[in-house]
């Protein structure tokens, strides 16, 4: 359970982007020179999907790497313990008091008819949570994870995991995220039923299966989710700019398989480039 919340987070946070550039088609990337004495990889990936599976290109990268990092640690064991301690507003504050009564009913019908529940029980809980809590539900089939498949993997070759940040900096930056947009976006899931996010990620799910990571990205401007269109310098800009000298670090000490939300690869302020800037070469490993 403890992963399958992280998952959620993670979902949440990683598949939204900037500003495109083209890129090849590729999930894969080589990181090389800059004083690196052995090939590091950057794969993107997709946090929930139908279909985990990993290519021969990728096994093989992590045969070359003795290490995996993440944007989490997924093997912390105190990670459930954390999450259970940010779902909860601290000041008294419920669904409630963010929107109307006709809006409430609208998002308790969405609890109802998908999870079985009525939102009375969940009031007290963030709204980024509680969207988060629907994103099974974009798929018509059981979920699975990259994440936790490369979890398998690192156990199997009985390698450490990392992450490329904690917890508590992924829940702040819904914490700082105006709860108004966040709102909004949860009201719209409920009076559409899911119709707009199972579409989007329908469609995403079909980009990321062609390896097109730049066409992903393009998707991130549709101004229907405010959550990503409106703040998109907190969602990804921040956080990939934090990583690049932790990569750089990891990469350093030994080769290392990275594995973060393919939206955080393509663009000028993607992953990709900001490594090319601070002058490692980054190309595609292509099938």
């Amino acid at each position: 359970m403890k992963r399958i919340l992280s998952l959620l987070v993670v979902a949440a946070l990683s598949i939204f982007s900037t500003t495109a550039q083209n890129l090849e088609n590729s999930t894969l990337w080589k990181i090389e020179g800059n004083g690196l004495e052995k090939p590091s990889y950057l794969f993107g990936t997709i946090h929930i999907t139908c279909n985990a599976t990993l290519e021969d290109d990728v096994k093989k990268a992590l045969d070359e790497t003795t290490q995996i990092v993440m944007e989490l640690d997924m093997d912390d064991p105190s990670m459930q313990m954390k999450m259970m301690k940010s779902i909860y507003f601290k000041d008294g504050k419920t669904l409630k008091d963010f929107v109307s009564e006709e809006d409430y009913k609208s998002i308790d019908s969405l609890f109802i008819n998908n999870m079985g529940m009525p939102v009375k029980m969940l009031e007290k809980v963030k709204p980024f949570f509680l969207s988060s809590m629907f994103f099974p539900k974009m798929l018509d089939c059981p979920m699975q994870s990259f994440e936790l498949e490369l979890t398998k993997i690192a156990k199997e070759q009985e390698e450490e995991i990392y992450g490329l940040e904690t917890l508590e900096e992924q829940i702040q930056v819904f914490d700082d995220i105006p709860l108004e947009d966040q709102y909004a976006d949860l009201v719209r899931m409920a009076k559409d039923n899911l119709e707009y996010d199972k579409e989007t990620f329908s469609k995403m799910l079909k980009l990321y299966e062609e390896e097109n990571i730049t066409a992903i990205l393009d998707m991130m401007d549709d101004d229907t989710n405010k959550t990503v269109s409106e703040h998109q310098d907190v969602l990804l800009k921040q956080r990939n700019e934090n990583w690049i000298s932790k990569i750089e670090e990891y990469a350093k000490d030994q080769p290392t398989f990275f594995g973060v939300g393919a939206g955080h690869l393509p663009g000028k302020n993607g992953v990709i480039q900001l490594l090319r800037n601070a002058g490692y070469t980054v190309e595609a490993v292509l099938n």
